[in-house]
C-alpha cells in the first residue's frame, strides 16, 4: 500500500505516522507513506502558498500555483482525494475500497478552502470526515490513513479484528470485557465466563444488534431492518435483562 500525502505541515503528519500499527507497518515494508510539503515548491522568501480571495471576504485560500506544482512534481499515487467538508462522506465502506487500492494520495486543504482550480482540475475526489469544520486537512489525513491502513492484510497482529467491528455488516461492534470478572461489585456476563462459544457468539450479535438499534437505528434501515431470527436473538437478549 502506497499513500502520499499533500500538506503544509508536513511534520504534524509524520509524527502520526511514526506510532503504533502504522510505524511498524512501514517498518516492515507493508507500508509506503511519503509526506509532501507544499511549501517546498514554492520561490519566494516567505514560501507563501495562500492568497486573499477575490471578491472579498475573510481568511485566506490555498493557491493553485504551489499546489499543482506540488502535485506534479511527485507523481503521487493516484486517485488523489482533496480533503474537504463538501466532500463524500467517509465511512467503512469508503475505508475498504482504499485498501483494496495498490495506493492513493491525500492532499490536506487549509484556511477558507483551495483554489476552485485545484478541485476541478487537480484532484479525482473529495473526502470529509462529516458535517464539521477542522482548521486543516491534516487530521483528517490522519483519520483516513489510520482507518484504510488496518484494514491492509498484516497490519493487524489479529486478522479477526477486521472482520468483527463497528460498521461492519452495518452493525455497531457489541460489548468488551477483559479481566477482572469482577470490579466494584459489577461482574461480567455469565455468558462469556461459560466457555460456550456458540452462546458467547449469540449473545454478541444480540447485543451488536441491540446497541446498532438504540443508537443508530439508520444503519438498521440500510440493512432493510431485522430478519426474523435477528429479532428473536433481541427479544431473548431483552427478556434476559
Amino acid at each position: 500500500m502506497h499513500i502520499e500525502v499533500f500538506t503544509i505541515w508536513p511534520q504534524m503528519v509524520l509524527e502520526f505516522l511514526a506510532h503504533s500499527l502504522l510505524g511498524k507497518a512501514q517498518q516492515s515494508g507493508l507500508l509506503k507513506i511519503a509526506v509532501h510539503d507544499i511549501r517546498s515548491v514554492t520561490s519566494d522568501p516567505h514560501q507563501s502558498v495562500d492568497d486573499a480571495p477575490f471578491g472579498g471576504g475573510p481568511g485566506m485560500v490555498l493557491r493553485p500555483e504551489p499546489v499543482f506544482a506540488a502535485v506534479e512534481a511527485a507523481q503521487p499515487a493516484r486517485p488523489l482525494f482533496l480533503l474537504d467538508p463538501a466532500g463524500e462522506p467517509f465511512s467503512q465502506a469508503k475505508a475498504r475500497h482504499l485498501a483494496s487500492l495498490d495506493g492513493f494520495s491525500l492532499l490536506c486543504g487549509r484556511y477558507e478552502g483551495v483554489d476552485e482550480r485545484i478541485r476541478m482540475h487537480l484532484v479525482d475526489g473529495e473526502i470529509s470526515l462529516g458535517d464539521f469544520v477542522l482548521g486543516g486537512g491534516e487530521a483528517a489525513a490522519m483519520a483516513v490513513i489510520e482507518a484504510v491502513c488496518r484494514l491492509v492484510p498484516g497490519v493487524l497482529g489479529n486478522p479477526e479484528s477486521v472482520a468483527a467491528e463497528s460498521f461492519e455488516d452495518n452493525l455497531l461492534d457489541h460489548p468488551h470485557y477483559t479481566r477482572p470478572s469482577e470490579f466494584r461489585n459489577l461482574a461480567v456476563p455469565q455468558v462469556l465466563r461459560s466457555g460456550n462459544h456458540g452462546e458467547v457468539a449469540k449473545w454478541r450479535l444480540a447485543q451488536s444488534l441491540k446497541r446498532t438499534m438504540e443508537r443508530r437505528p439508520d444503519l438498521i434501515a440500510k440493512r432493510g431492518g431485522l430478519s426474523t431470527e435477528e429479532q428473536k436473538l433481541v427479544e431473548d437478549l431483552e427478556e434476559s435483562l
